[in-house]
């Protein structure tokens, strides 16, 4: 499988305080790469960087063979090849279920209404959401308002998806919804960089495990059973200690 990303070298700083240091990653079409790290280790900075909606010092990002630069005009056509669903939902509150989600397709892709509410259709049933369709985000559990902005994503037909703490503002008996959501669009063969603290999710979900600590790149293991059973470095060992996650 070729690489359908590219991170050579990143380096980004806020106000001179360095979030991430020289990271080298590249993920294959079809690829599942979950995230993990402590807290400000630099994840949830690295999927901006991937996507444009942060600056970068140095180095490169490349998404399917184009460099990714937010001063370029070109960035929203690369961004359109990207799915990014973030752990606030962003769904606007005026606008029903149904319209939340077409309106990209329709406003940006050019595409036609009819077509595109099809298609949403058809995505919100495969999760659990068509009754749904008419109903404003404030009606919705927070599972269900995530579930939305995972089909939001998924209509504009990404050739990979971010998933940034999508389950961090979540009720715990919400977070199962959404896990098994983002674990059946990986058996699809979805390609996906996930970032949580879900370490049973993880452990599911993952075809490669990355480990950040201090914005840098810890550990990486496709071999994810052995990672989380036998971390080959002393800080990986000790952030796993804090979870329950067999």
């Amino acid at each position: 499988m070729s690489d359908l990303v590219r991170v050579k070298h990143l380096h980004k700083e806020f106000d001179n305080n360095v979030v991430l240091k020289d990271i080298n990653l590249s993920v294959k079409k079809g690829e599942v790469v979950v995230i993990i790290g402590p807290s400000g280790c630099g994840k949830s900075t690295f999927l901006r960087c991937l996507n444009g909606l942060e600056s970068i010092e140095s180095g490169a990002v490349v998404i399917d063979g184009l460099p990714v630069n937010p001063d370029k005009n070109d960035i929203y056509k690369i961004r359109q090849k990207i799915g990014m669903v973030f752990q606030s939902y962003e769904l606007f509150p005026h606008k029903t279920v149904l319209e939340n989600i077409i309106l990209s397709p329709v406003k940006v892709q050019k595409r036609y209404k009819d077509d595109a509410i099809r298609e949403a259709l058809v995505l919100l049933d495969k999760v659990g959401l068509v009754e749904k369709k008419d109903y404003y985000p404030r009606q919705l559990s927070g599972g269900q308002k995530q579930r939305v902005a995972i089909v939001r994503a998924l209509i504009m037909h990404p050739e990979v998806l971010l998933f940034d703490e999508v389950t961090a503002a979540l009720d715990p008996e919400m977070v199962h919804e959404v896990l098994q959501t983002m674990l059946d669009l990986a058996r699809s063969g979805s390609t996906m960089v996930i970032v949580t603290h879900e370490m049973a999710f993880a452990r599911a979900v993952a075809d490669r495990i990355v480990f950040f600590d201090q914005g840098e790149i810890v550990e990486e293991s496709e071999d994810v059973k052995s990672f989380f059973n036998a971390p080959t470095t002393e800080r990986a060992r000790k952030f796993l200690k804090t979870f329950a996650y067999e």
